[in-house]
């Protein structure tokens, strides 16, 4: 069985990781929800990553769910891309910081 982690954007900023995690537990068992917050405040950046174990079911899942509303927001869901390597944000030390 292969996995699938999925991008979850326009995520309305009241919503939590457990509703996040319940919406897409309608299309399969989920491995992890993760609603990503900023460092400074603890608020909600509106979006996230929910983590599928067969990803058979998390394709049926993006496709079903992604211009869905959820919280009164209107979803955004796509496959997630890899981390990228240098020049790539937080591995080289982040956006606009040299590593010199």
């Amino acid at each position: 069985m292969n996995g699938i982690n999925i991008y979850v954007g326009n995520l309305s900023f009241e919503a939590n990781e457990e509703q996040l995690k319940e919406l897409f537990e309608g299309y399969g068992p989920v491995t992890s929800a993760k609603i990503i917050s900023d460092h400074a405040t603890g608020r909600s950046r509106g979006f996230g990553f929910v983590e599928m174990a067969d990803r058979d079911e998390g394709l049926r899942a993006i496709e079903e769910l992604d211009s869905k509303d959820f919280h009164g927001r209107t979803l955004r869901i796509n496959e997630a891309r890899p981390k990228t390597g240098p020049g790539g944000g937080q591995q080289d030390g982040g956006p606009g910081r040299s590593r010199w």
